[in-house]
């Protein structure tokens, strides 16, 4: 089957492989895709790597495509994840400490994770916010 996307290793490539694998002391993402490379420039099909490594056909694609169209260390090294965004503002945290720090509201005798929650989305400074949010907040800050 012709592929797109031919993995053509240089001798130094390959050693370099070899070497990441037989050592097994770097992280299993990079082990697996020089595994990957290493299958793929051998001539075997997506498919069968992608059953002896019980990863999907699409990761290995992925990796082939990394491959020839970046560099061995681009496809190797893990990139950045953005994550979820933070939930508060630097002037919501802000608010938050000096609500803690102000004075409880009438009727109790001082602030609960809950009713700081509540009061900063009553304020519509957040849409929503957990006590567990507010509590590694606080935490954070001491």
């Amino acid at each position: 089957m012709n592929k797109k996307y031919q993995i053509n290793l240089s001798e130094s490539q390959r050693e370099e492989l070899l070497g990441l694998v037989k050592k097994g002391s770097a992280k299993a993402r990079e082990i697996r895709r020089a595994h990957t490379l290493l299958m793929a420039a051998d001539g075997k099909t997506d498919e069968i790597i992608a059953e002896i490594l019980h990863i999907s056909v699409a990761t290995v694609e992925r990796t082939r495509k990394q491959f020839c169209s970046e560099s061995l260390a681009a496809t190797l090294t893990e990139k950045k994840r953005p994550g979820k965004p933070r939930k508060l503002t630097n002037f919501a945290e802000a608010y938050l400490i000096a609500t803690t720090c102000s004075n409880a509201p009438v009727g109790s005798t001082r602030w609960t994770l809950r009713m700081l929650a509540s009061q900063l989305v009553s304020l519509e400074i957040v849409d929503s916010l957990s006590k567990s949010t507010v509590g590694r907040i606080l935490k954070k800050t001491n």
